[in-house]
């Protein structure tokens, strides 16, 4: 992702409210149908450095810094927008994929969650396969 991307997500998914480090990686994770989630080492500091300039103040209570948007900062955090976006040209194609990934995710996490050692094991042969297909299908160009 282009530099500055992750200042602005974080505002705008701090334009939702108040939230700590790991939940705007939650949020940003679900907006962008678990394609990206940003790690610690990219919010935190970019938290501090909103902090610094003004545009997110932070609270700590029960051993847990929330931060929310300013004033300064729900201007800062401008109309929605999404770095993983689609152009337009292939945005339905792009929604569908983002779309079924999601929805694969959510079934591992069952899986993982409640699955029996069988269960886990067909799981990782499955997705492997599926990563091996998938390159398969970029070398065909």
């Amino acid at each position: 992702m282009r530099r500055g991307v992750i200042r602005h997500a974080v505002l705008w998914a701090l334009s939702d409210g108040p939230g700590h480090g790991y939940e705007v990686m939650r949020r940003l994770e679900a907006r962008s149908g678990g394609m990206w989630r940003p790690s610690p080492g990219s919010v935190y500091p970019t938290l501090q450095m909103l902090e610094d300039e003004g545009l997110v103040r932070s609270t700590t209570r029960d051993g847990t810094r929330t931060y929310e948007l300013t004033d300064q900062g729900r201007e800062a955090s401008g109309t929605p927008w999404a770095p993983w976006a689609p152009s337009d040209a292939d945005s339905e194609q792009l929604r569908a994929l983002r779309e079924a990934l999601g929805d694969t995710r959510a079934a591992i996490r069952q899986i993982v969650g409640s699955g029996r050692a069988h269960q886990l094991e067909k799981a990782t042969e499955i997705v492997q396969e599926a990563r091996r297909a998938l390159y398969q299908l970029l070398a065909e160009g």
